[in-house]
């Protein structure tokens, strides 16, 4: 069974909003000159563009990808082995923005992620993002069960 999991936004959300307003102007431009089709194109990919993980658990493989324009996926496949485990890692990303008039707009993004390590303990990816330790803790357990590898703790 192949699992989606959507984690982030590159761009943050100042540059999500950004990027989709840019995509609406372009697409309503795209009319009366050729400069629309352009800002279409900067607007989707600034916009639309997400990072996901997908796991297939009949395979043992995992995907750590950028989902470029919200369609094409751009990542390749990992092979899980015995020595690889998972394990739960809290996540505090900022993002800071200023106005025309140079206000300074902080958003703060804080959630719980469930992470694979490879066999040295090294972190290679986030494979899904939890907003409690309580519903990461399940998911962890779940995941751990379904690909048949160790949970770190």
């Amino acid at each position: 069974m192949l699992i989606k999991n959507k984690i982030t936004r590159p761009f943050g959300p100042a540059g999500t909003t950004a990027g989709i307003t840019i995509f609406i102007i372009g697409a309503a431009y795209a009319f009366f000159s050729l400069v629309g089709i352009l800002l279409i194109i900067i607007g989707a990919f600034i916009g639309f563009t997400t990072e996901q993980s997908f796991i297939d658990t009949e395979k043992r493989r995992i995907k750590f990808s950028n989902v470029l324009f919200g369609i094409f996926p751009a990542g390749k496949w990992i092979d899980l082995n015995d020595e690889m485990t998972i394990g739960i890692e809290r996540s505090r990303m900022g993002f800071r923005t200023y106005s025309r008039g140079m206000r300074i707009n902080d958003t703060v993004i804080k959630d719980v992620r469930i992470v694979l390590y490879d066999s040295k303990g090294k972190r290679t990816g986030a494979l899904k993002k939890c907003k409690t330790l309580n519903s990461a803790n399940k998911d962890l357990e779940d995941l751990g069960r379904s690909l048949k590898i160790k949970v770190k703790q």
